[in-house]
C-alpha cells in the first residue's frame, strides 16, 4: 500500500515558496513506497490557514502533511489518516487547535527562524544606540545634526553598556542572547520554565512572575516569547511603566504580547527611545495606524526572518525527522499540546 505525504508550501512570496531541490530532497528521503504531492496552488500570504481546495482534495488518506500551520480544511479532511503534522513557521497558532486529541504529531520550525530573526535584533539594538534613527531624519529634513550628538542631546551607547531583556529564552530569545553576550551587553532573562536556564554568561533567569523586574533592569526588552493563553498581553502598561526613561521595545515574537496602546503612550511621551517592530495586532499595519507617523518607532513588515537560507535549513530539519519518522525515533521540535509551542 502506497503511503502519502503532502506538501504545502505554494506561498505567494518567493523567500517562502519550497523549491524544486528541496522537493525532490523530501522524495528521496522517504524512498519506495510513498507518494509525495507537492500542492502548486498559490496561497497568499494573508490567507494562510483557511487551505486551499487542491490541498483539503490532496490530503485525503494522507500520512504526513507539510505546510505552514494546518488549516481546520486540512485537518478535518485528513482524520484518522494523519499521524505526524508539520508547520514551516515557528508560531503555530490555531493549528494546535484542530490537532488536540486526533493523535496527530505536530512538529514547527521554530529553530529554523532563530538565527536570522537574533541578526534583525542585533541590527535595530545598533540602530538606537548608535542613533542612527536620528541621523535618518535629520538626513530627510537637510540637517546637519552634528551638535546634537556631540552636545548629547540625542543619547548614544556602546553595546558593552546596555542591559538586554530577553522576555522567552527559547530558541530564538537564546539567540538573541548569544550575540549580545558576544558584543559584552549584559543579558538577562524570562522564560516559561526558568529551571532550563539560559546561555553561558546570562546573569539571572526567571518566570513569568518575574517580567516586571525584567523589565526594570532593561536597557533594551526584547520579547521573543511564543503566543500562549498565558503570554497574550504580557507586556502590559504596568510592564512597561517599569522600563528605564530611554530604553527600547524590540518585539519579534507576535502582536499579541504588547500592548500596543500602551507603548505608543510611553513613545508619545518622549520617556521610551523607542521601538522596533517586526509583528503587530493587526497585519497588514493599517495606512491609518499611529505607528506609521511616530517617528520613535521602527516599522518592519513581518519579514525579521527573511533569509536566502531558509530552505537550507527548512529542508534539513524536514529531512532529519523523516528519518526519525521511518525509524521511529523522537522527532525534533515537537510542539507541547499542555504549553502551546
Amino acid at each position: 500500500m502506497t503511503r502519502r505525504l503532502v506538501i504545502d508550501f505554494a506561498i505567494g512570496a518567493l523567500a517562502w515558496r519550497i523549491p524544486r531541490s528541496a522537493v525532490q530532497a523530501i522524495a528521496e528521503a522517504l524512498g519506495p513506497g510513498w507518494e509525495v504531492v507537492d500542492v502548486e496552488a498559490p496561497v497568499r500570504e494573508g490567507e494562510l490557514g483557511l487551505g486551499t481546495r487542491e490541498a483539503v482534495r490532496a490530503v485525503r488518506g494522507a500520512e504526513i502533511y507539510l505546510g505552514y500551520g494546518v488549516p481546520a480544511a486540512v485537518a478535518a479532511e485528513a482524520q484518522g489518516t494523519l499521524r505526524w503534522a508539520h508547520s514551516g513557521t515557528a508560531g503555530i497558532g490555531e493549528s494546535l487547535a484542530h490537532l488536540v486529541g486526533a493523535g496527530v504529531l505536530l512538529t514547527n520550525s521554530a529553530a529554523i527562524h532563530a538565527e536570522p530573526i537574533a541578526d534583525w535584533v542585533v541590527a535595530v539594538l545598533g540602530y538606537f544606540a548608535r542613533g542612527l534613527d536620528r541621523m535618518r531624519t535629520a538626513q530627510a529634513e537637510a540637517h546637519w545634526a552634528r551638535r546634537d550628538f556631540s552636545e548629547m542631546r540625542v543619547p548614544v551607547f556602546e553595546f558593552r553598556d546596555l542591559r538586554v531583556g530577553v522576555f522567552g529564552l527559547g530558541g530564538i530569545g537564546s539567540a538573541v542572547a548569544r550575540r549580545a553576550l558576544s558584543l559584552g551587553m549584559t543579558v538577562a532573562g524570562v522564560r516559561r520554565r526558568p529551571e532550563r536556564g539560559g546561555p553561558e554568561g546570562v546573569a539571572w533567569v526567571g518566570g513569568p512572575a518575574d517580567l516586571p523586574r525584567l523589565a526594570a533592569g532593561s536597557d533594551v526588552l526584547v520579547i521573543t516569547a511564543p503566543e500562549t493563553r498565558t503570554s497574550r498581553g504580557a507586556v502590559n502598561r504596568g510592564v512597561l511603566a517599569q522600563l528605564p526613561d530611554n530604553a527600547v521595545v524590540v518585539n519579534v515574537a507576535r502582536g499579541s504580547l504588547l500592548d500596543e496602546a500602551a507603548l505608543l503612550d510611553e513613545l508619545n511621551r518622549g520617556r521610551l527611545r523607542g521601538a522596533a517592530l517586526d509583528v503587530f495586532a493587526e497585519e497588514p499595519l493599517p495606512p491609518d495606524h499611529p505607528f506609521w507617523a511616530q517617528p520613535r518607532v521602527l516599522v518592519s513588515p513581518h519579514v525579521g526572518a527573511v533569509t536566502a537560507r531558509f530552505w537550507d535549513r527548512e529542508t534539513g530539519l524536514i529531512v532529519e525527522n523523516i528519518r526519525r519518522y521511518l525509524a521511529g525515533m523522537p522527532l525534533l521540535n515537537v510542539v507541547d499540546q499542555e504549553a502551546g509551542y
